[in-house]
């Protein structure tokens, strides 16, 4: 019995773009690797010394077989997800505000024994709003005036919920929605005019943050909303206010920083090979925010620049395949999606190597987490799927026919 191609096809689990397919399996090995080494401080604290591992690895496989779910899913459904998760993530966020705080922030909600972050499921909501009202709302010109005000109203409820707990995370999402009206070709003067704005508003918002006393921070800290003010003040006066000379440098009042600095220094180009780093038992979230300084640490400027060589292979590829995309939809959709995965991936890089404040973004895919690894494997998921099954744009200009992926 001859079996076709077509019929192996058929059955094989990991279909889509193979590339994208790769340069999940690399990061999740290298994030297997790097946060074992980095959670050996937690494992000689609690005695466990599998647990860390076992449990990152267990949160690695839900989000592999959560992919391998999504990406069967034809990409026409993912039209249904505002439907289902704008409410939903409205009503998570508004929940998680009033939660138990954690590092002075409620970010999480629980509910039968299991926790997650309404943020990281809102982000992906927002990119597939954003995606609808930019493909529906279009003429010849690009995207229709009023496209910008549906979406503007969505920013201002959906970051406007994570602001007060996470404002790197609103910031990162809205810088995403900016990208993504401009690839969907809003009209330059509403664009210029917020961008404008924001000018304005960054600005004013860095000053006030770097000069107000901290005796009137703490007092406006007080007014609802506002509690984390003392947090970012402190991120920002830490990145702008470095001593010139190192005798003054206190290594306490800015650790994460400082040890991070330290990992990459020593690192000597080539690394100190897998398990081997010093600074993983001083650096606070080394297994999560600052794992990319481990990385280097351990791996090397080399092993540092494929990791970043991986996000970009992988903006890319899906930029080739929105680019293929016949329909408008799946490819403002999985560029939105890209876009807020490198875009993260760069900030956490950034502030690893100390040239961006600290923000607790983690590295996607290589962090330890589990509602961030699962729902950017979701992602990944869409992206794949978007592969699959959107309908291309035929090769040969001459021809009329529609090629399915």
């Amino acid at each position: 019995m001859v079996i076709s191609a077509q019929s192996l096809k058929k059955v094989s689990l990991f279909e889509g773009d193979k590339v994208i397919w790769m340069v999940l399996f690399f990061l999740c090995i290298i994030s297997i690797t790097e946060v074992y080494s980095a959670s050996s401080n937690m494992s000689y604290k609690t005695g466990y010394y599998w647990k860390p591992i076992l449990q990152h690895a267990s949160y690695l496989l839900i989000g592999l077989f959560t992919t391998v779910c999504v990406h069967k899913i034809h990409c026409r459904y993912f039209k249904l997800i505002p439907i289902v998760f704008i409410p939903l993530s409205v009503i998570t966020l508004v929940i998680a505000m009033f939660t138990d705080k954690v590092n002075e922030a409620s970010r999480w909600v629980a509910y039968g024994g299991v926790s997650f972050q309404p943020s990281e499921l809102a982000k992906g909501t927002l990119i597939a709003s954003t995606a609808i009202i930019l493909s529906s709302m279009r003429d010849e010109q690009g995207a229709q005036p009023r496209a910008f005000k549906w979406i503007m109203g969505l920013v201002v409820v959906i970051c406007g919920l994570i602001v007060p707990e996470n404002f790197s995370t609103a910031a990162m999402t809205f810088l995403v929605i900016i990208l993504m009206m401009f690839i969907g070709g809003v009209p330059w003067k509403q664009l210029g005019s917020l961008l404008g704005i924001m000018a304005i508003g960054l600005f004013t918002a860095y000053s006030f943050l770097k000069y107000t006393p901290e005796n009137t921070i703490q007092k406006i800290s007080e007014v609802p909303g506002l509690h984390r003010l003392p947090t970012w003040t402190g991120r920002i006066r830490n990145h702008t206010e470095t001593p010139a000379d190192a005798k003054l440098y206190d290594i306490k009042k800015n650790p994460q920083v400082t040890h991070a600095k330290i990992a990459i220094a020593t690192c000597n180009g080539f690394g100190k090979g897998p398990g081997n780093s010093v600074e993983r038992d001083f650096l606070p979230q080394s297994f999560s925010d600052f794992i990319y300084a481990i990385v280097i640490e351990e791996l090397g400027l080399e092993g540092g620049f494929f990791v970043l060589f991986l996000y970009i292979v992988l903006l890319f590829r899906t930029a080739r395949i929105a680019g293929r995309c016949e329909r408008n939809f799946p490819a403002f959709l999985i560029m939105g999606l890209a876009l807020m995965l490198v875009t993260q991936a760069l900030i956490n890089m950034a502030v690893a190597v100390g040239v961006f404040p600290v923000t607790g973004q983690p590295l996607p895919l290589i962090s330890k987490g589990g509602t961030s690894t699962i729902i950017n494997c979701a992602y990944l998921g869409v992206i794949l799927s978007v592969s699959r099954s959107a309908k291309k744009r035929p090769t040969n200009p001459e021809s009329t026919e529609i090629i399915n992926a």
